[in-house]
């Protein structure tokens, strides 16, 4: 759903233009020194990137998830790493307090998060449960008026960086599975809250992310979203679903960054006399990734629609990630073997997306996880009619 095409152009003229001004430029500094320099912090800021999903009377720009995976589009043009930071915001960082919390923890929270001044962070996965997110083991024991958190999480996205976490914990020990889970509102300088050490990744170098430790982490009894225990995976669902459809736009904004420049490392490079862009095995793996970058986009874009109509897409979400995110791995790997050698060295950004794009079929659900939704749903609708 698109409110105002003019307003809209106007944003998406600004991200692209702040892209292609100011964070591509910066992308080998960020990869060389794993972090992103302040200015362009502060620059997001003042974009309102912070808070593009996060509705107006929050601070936010309050886009419809079409807007939003337009925008999507446009932000990943460039190293996933930038996006990641300000991401988790309008993501999985935000959307749990948006969807389910209650008026008072949305006044709390959600327009320091829209202006930046604080990073969210989800802390679902842990050590010996990622996939499995109904076997969590970190506890909250109630105490009073209080409960107290034991337990570690893992991979934490922006956990260095994070202000908030949206944290994951079983309430009913004796309730097993995805019921006895309750989800809270953990502030960072909350004592018994620490982190590990910052993980060292293939890629995605200025994306941070580290373990997430509580030892008798006391926190308000009303720090449970929405303030109702044993909710806290249905809430974790519902910030998936849309989490997969931003990670889909991301997947193919990557891959068209990709594709423009292998196109123009084929058209430049020269080889028996010509450039290889006029060998047809070259043409063949560039109409391959048009091909698929395209339906991909189709895809992502008729799967927001129907979310801003309302309609339940946890299925065409997992579609989406599962084909969005295979597609742009496919993308990677021809762009390094349409650059050859080149492709191979750091000189050139394709080493470098190469690996930055692998972690798009790992994380917000593997693709194994997404063939497993897609089936269940089909399964399941197929049973009720």
């Amino acid at each position: 759903m698109i409110r105002d095409q003019e307003t809209l152009n106007i944003l998406l003229d600004s991200i692209r233009r702040f892209v292609r001004e100011q964070l591509v430029p910066h992308e080998q500094h960020v990869a060389d020194t794993d972090e992103i320099p302040p200015a362009l912090v502060a620059q997001m800021r003042e974009l309102g990137l912070f808070g593009l999903s996060i509705p107006e009377e929050y601070g936010g720009l309050g886009l419809t998830m079409e807007e939003e995976v337009l925008a999507a589009f446009e932000i990943a043009r460039t190293s996933p790493a930038f996006r990641s930071l300000f991401g988790t915001n309008n993501g999985i960082g935000s959307q749990g307090i948006l969807i389910d919390g209650t008026e008072a923890q949305k006044n709390a929270w959600l327009p320091r998060m829209a202006s930046g001044e604080i990073i969210g962070s989800f802390a679902l996965t842990e050590p010996g449960y990622g996939s499995d997110a109904g076997s969590l083991t970190t506890s909250a024991v109630r105490d009073g008026d209080d409960y107290i958190i034991n337990g570690t999480k893992r991979y934490i996205t922006n956990a260095p960086e994070a202000g908030v976490f949206t944290v994951m914990a079983r309430t009913e020990a004796d309730r097993k599975g995805a019921s006895g889970v309750s989800a809270f509102i953990v502030e960072r300088d909350t004592p018994g809250l620490s982190l590990g050490k910052t993980d060292k990744k293939m890629g995605q170098r200025g994306a941070h992310t580290s373990d997430v430790i509580f030892e008798n982490c006391r926190v308000p009894a009303t720090s449970i979203i929405g303030g109702t225990p044993g909710m806290g995976f249905k809430t974790a669902m519902k910030v998936l679903d849309k989490g997969r459809l931003h990670i889909s736009a991301v997947c193919i904004g990557v891959a068209e960054r990709m594709l423009e420049d292998a196109l123009r490392y084929a058209m430049e490079r020269q080889q028996f006399g010509q450039p290889i862009a006029e060998f047809q095995l070259v043409q063949a793996m560039l109409a391959d990734s048009k091909t698929e970058i395209y339906a991909a986009r189709s895809m992502v874009l008729d799967a927001a629609r129907r979310r801003d109509n309302n309609e339940d897409i946890t299925t065409e979400a997992s579609c989406c990630k599962l084909f969005a995110s295979e597609m742009c791995g496919r993308v990677a790997d021809r762009s390094v073997q349409i650059h050859g050698g080149a492709g191979y060295v750091s000189d050139y950004a394709a080493e470098r997306f190469y690996r930055d794009v692998r972690l798009f079929r790992i994380y917000e659900g593997t693709s194994q996880i997404q063939q497993l939704v897609i089936a269940r749903h089909m399964i399941k609708a197929a049973e009720s009619r």
